[in-house]
């Protein structure tokens, strides 16, 4: 992905961030709101990681049809098969919730979870921990994995997750 690492997207991704998290920049309008998905949308079809995780994350989960949320888990497929991690674990909710594009995929939700935690996502560590602890996504009960998942956990820092 030579476009990628190109210094034009970075600058562009750069400048949607700062769109979207402050507000001394622009006022929050409509107008700042179109141009600031314009740039992630530019930068996610460009191929840059983190703006593929936005984008995909924004799509999904504020988009009305279902052609635009399934755009929006394609953007975040690739951006956690990047080796994003808030990507990783978002892929695992997708999974085990199931959606139009992506239908309920117990297995594949474990195997994402444990993507992320291991690269250090609090959140899909403990979800593990919840999930061998009582039985859930077609895991049988076992506290040796808990307890694993747990250690894993605590290693984590807790960090406020906003897109996550």
């Amino acid at each position: 992905m030579p476009q990628a690492s190109s210094l034009f997207t970075r600058l562009e991704f750069r400048l949607a961030e700062q769109l979207f998290h402050t507000r001394w920049l622009l006022p929050r309008s409509p107008r700042t709101q179109r141009l600031t998905m314009r740039l992630f949308k530019r930068c996610a079809e460009a191929g840059h990681p983190d703006a593929q995780s936005i984008y995909g994350h924004m799509l999904f989960h504020r988009s009305l049809s279902p052609q635009d949320k399934a755009r929006g888990a394609r953007y975040v497929l690739e951006a956690a098969q990047a080796g994003d991690v808030k990507s990783q674990y978002q892929v695992a909710q997708i999974h085990e919730h199931g959606c139009v594009q992506y239908p309920r995929r117990e297995d594949y939700a474990v195997t994402w979870y444990a993507r992320a935690a291991q690269a250090g996502h609090y959140l899909a560590a403990e979800r593990l921990v919840r999930a061998y602890r009582l039985g859930e996504l077609g895991l049988a009960v076992d506290n040796e994995q808990a307890d694993y998942w747990q250690r894993v956990a605590e290693r984590q820092p807790v960090v406020e997750m906003a897109a996550a």
